[in-house]
């Protein structure tokens, strides 16, 4: 499954929620949702307090996906190709000078 398709899944789920709807108790609105992007990634912190090894792995792949459905969300709603974003981004990380713990 490629950004796109789980794009659509992700718009299908909120749309079938109500979500996009005048009044809806869970705006979908950018601010909201990165503020519920940083949520679900400070509790990614959670499974790394206190322990280098996750303890489960489940638990850890469902909040990795809250992010990530977050994060498609973000992107769609701002109008923002992620996809592209994110190629884009690995072009100008390619030139950019990176710290090789030298020194």
């Amino acid at each position: 499954m490629e950004i796109k398709d789980l794009t659509e899944e992700m718009n299908r789920f909120v749309r079938a929620k109500g979500w996009y709807e005048a009044g809806s108790k869970r705006p979908q609105t950018p601010r909201n949702l990165a503020i519920s992007l940083s949520l679900e990634a400070s509790e990614i912190l959670e499974h790394f307090q206190w322990a280098e090894d996750v303890k489960d792995k489940d638990e850890l792949a469902g909040e990795l996906a809250d992010v990530a459905l977050y994060l498609l969300q973000l992107a769609s709603v701002s109008g923002i190709d992620l996809e592209q974003a994110v190629l884009e981004k690995l072009k100008v990380n390619e030139t950019r000078s990176w710290d090789t713990g030298q020194g």
